[in-house]
């Protein structure tokens, strides 16, 4: 019998325990989907999107070759022309048929669950075997595909929940001193688990370690609050009173103290109705957090998935949503800080809405909407523009002004599809000033000054440009919203280059000087790149040689590498821009490869890019940097195709 494993890197083994060969990535990848699937069928089509980001002709023939190849893998003695039995086609797609006991995650979640319900003994054996099936992350050759990232995080859950039982079980069997290590490492990797920190705690105290099981929840305590602003739950504060009385409830296995259970009991179910409040607070918290500067934000941004995913253990989807929503922190640039994070806020808040019941709950709906929108930025996916219309739609029709101003967010975030959309953001823009302005909403009114500068630097309307920034300022100042100022630093660069006409070498030091102040931000989105960017404007405006030591990509380097190795790249393969703020300075470096290899093709797919944004000056939406006037490039464009 062929058994699969995904706790760990993607594997197979054949019933005496020898390796399967699976080939390359690729075919590993087909597997892992088709096991994701947990015996479902899943579509060529759907496989193709998942294999590849923008795939290539031939990718459904690719599927097939992969599946054919993996059969003859896992079923090697199947007679040729015999129907496949264990990796089936069905209709349009393709399903593994596999038992619980050949694939080592749904052991994993069997043996799980049965120890739930045996005693500390059997359970302790059956939990030491399914933890050791684990050899690094599940799907650990995939970390940054979509598609396993939810069972990934719902195995990881219950991985941490079987070593919480394991210790559990220990401890009940009078082995307070094993569990100590694991639950010490446990507690440093998973700081939220407040189970985690009674267990390490009630270990070190039946260890006859009194004072550093009181250390431990000092650090317990510490942290909550330090992070979080909150006090440790009520289990927590129980137990470190008990230690301090030294209760004989506390001393291990033994009759039990009725006194001490009716407390547990009362603290469990405490535990079980309150945290939904105590995960609506630290939201808030987080999102006051996250504008006060550099660490705010990073700490908001460690933490925020943690809480949605807490949120998400206590099964009620209406405060799920509730958490989802409550960060509505405004967004700016158009790139994630964190790509993994927003995937997984994204799959989080498409949960929640599935769950929501249909009648009611619409602000909620709106929030997670608006959510998907924003954190889904850069897409060319239709669904989180229709999100955001639909969140639009529903804070207009409540008439609530703070939900009007978030789903506006994802309005803005889903506006730069297709290209030239300077004037339809300048409206959101102006909406957002009017609407913070009229109800004391200052973030809101920051933004809505940005989404305006940036607009007006699209067209080159720097006088405009210029009131916006000088509000912006004013309000970070007013307001303590250090961050602002990174983005009028950059638009006081652009306009020195662009309005101003500084000297090159003017020019580059002030675009230096505002990328240094991105070093400490916090924004690895923004500033992963921009600089060679911004210097590669520069230098093709002003005629100077391309090539310089600041040339580390970044995301840029599938349009910018075409243009400096020209011919290297089959420009048919380069995929589309992002659809953000500076696609319109991708497609026009992509076009001038295209000029420079005499791709027709490819001077075509650019030029029907960019003619939406032919007034537009390309890359200056970002309020930060440009490549030229759209329309310099459109005309270049049309005499390399015609000439």
């Amino acid at each position: 019998m062929i058994r699969f494993g995904v706790l760990g890197p993607v594997v197979a083994e054949d019933g005496l325990g020898r390796p399967v060969a699976l080939k390359g990535p690729m075919h590993r990848a087909v597997l892992a989907r088709l096991l994701v699937a947990r015996g479902r069928v899943v579509l060529v089509g759907d496989l193709v999107d998942d294999l590849w980001v923008s795939p290539p002709d031939g990718a459904v023939a690719a599927v097939r070759t992969f599946v054919a190849a993996l059969r003859r893998a896992v079923e090697p003695d199947r007679p040729a022309r015999a129907p496949a039995s264990l990796l089936v086609t069905q209709g349009l797609g393709y399903a593994l048929r596999c038992t619980t006991d050949q694939v080592d995650a749904w052991r994993f979640e069997r043996a799980v669950t049965e120890a739930g319900a045996e005693g500390p003994a059997a359970a302790l054996t059956l939990l030491d075997e399914a933890l050791g099936w684990w050899r690094g992350p599940a799907y650990a050759d995939f970390p940054d595909a979509g598609w396993p990232r939810a069972d990934r995080s719902r195995l990881a859950e219950l991985r941490l929940r079987a070593v919480e039982r394991r210790a559990e079980a220990r401890l009940d069997l009078g082995r307070a001193g094993e569990a100590v290590p694991d639950l010490d490492e446990h507690v440093t990797a998973h700081p939220w688990r407040e189970q985690g920190w009674r267990l390490l705690a009630l270990a070190l105290y039946r260890s006859g370690r009194q004072g550093d099981a009181l250390a431990v929840l000092r650090r317990a305590r510490e942290l909550l609050a330090g992070h979080l602003g909150l006090e440790p739950g009520p289990a927590l504060r129980t137990l470190e009173t008990d230690i301090l009385r030294q209760e004989p409830s506390l001393d291990g296995p033994g009759a039990p103290d009725l006194a001490g259970e009716v407390l547990m009991r009362a603290a469990s179910a405490y535990e079980r109705v309150v945290p939904g409040v105590r995960l609506e607070s630290a939201v808030g918290l987080l999102r006051n957090l996250a504008v006060t500067g550099a660490a705010g934000l990073t700490v908001a941004q460690e933490q925020r998935l943690a809480a949605v995913t807490a949120a998400e253990q206590l099964g009620d989807p209406e405060l799920t949503a509730r958490v989802i929503g409550a960060y509505d922190v405004p967004a700016v640039w158009p790139r994630a800080d964190e790509p993994g994070l927003a995937a997984g806020i994204v799959e989080a808040a498409g949960r929640a809405l599935a769950e929501l019941p249909e009648s009611g709950h619409d602000a909620a709906r709106a929030r997670l909407l608006a959510t998907i929108a924003i954190e889904s930025r850069g897409t060319r996916d239709p669904r989180p523009g229709e999100c955001a219309r639909q969140a639009e739609a529903i804070a207009r029709d409540m008439n609530d002004p703070a939900l009007l101003v978030f789903a506006l967010n994802g309005v803005f975030m889903q506006s730069c599809h297709p290209a030239g959309g300077a004037v339809r953001r300048d409206r959101i823009g102006a909406e957002l000033v009017s609407l913070a302005s009229r109800h004391g909403m200052a973030n809101a009114e920051v933004l809505g000054h940005l989404i305006r500068l940036q607009s007006s630097c699209a067209v080159a309307a720097f006088g405009r440009a210029d009131e916006h920034a000088r509000a912006v300022d004013e309000l970070a100042g007013r307001h303590e919203r250090p961050l602002a100022g990174v983005f009028t630093q950059w638009y006081r660069a652009l306009r020195a280059d662009v309005a101003e006409q500084v000297p090159a070498g003017r020019a580059e030091t002030l675009y230096r000087a505002a990328a240094a102040r991105l070093d400490d931000a916090g924004m690895p989105g923004m500033r992963d790149g921009l600089l060679p960017l911004a210097l590669l404007g520069l230098r093709l405006r002003h005629g100077l040689p391309l090539a310089s030591g600041d040339d580390a990509w970044g995301p840029y380097a599938p349009w910018v590498l075409p243009l400096f190795e020209p011919g290297r790249v089959a420009l048919a393969d380069v995929p589309e821009p992002p659809a953000d703020l500076l696609a319109e300075a991708l497609w026009c470096l992509y076009g001038r490869a295209a000029i420079a290899t005499g791709d027709r093709a490819a001077m075509v797919r650019a030029r029907r890019a960019l003619a939406p944004a032919a007034a537009e000056w390309a890359g200056a939406a970002s309020g930060a940097l440009t490549v030229g006037r759209v329309a310099d490039h459109l005309v270049a464009l049309d005499s390399a195709a015609t000439g």
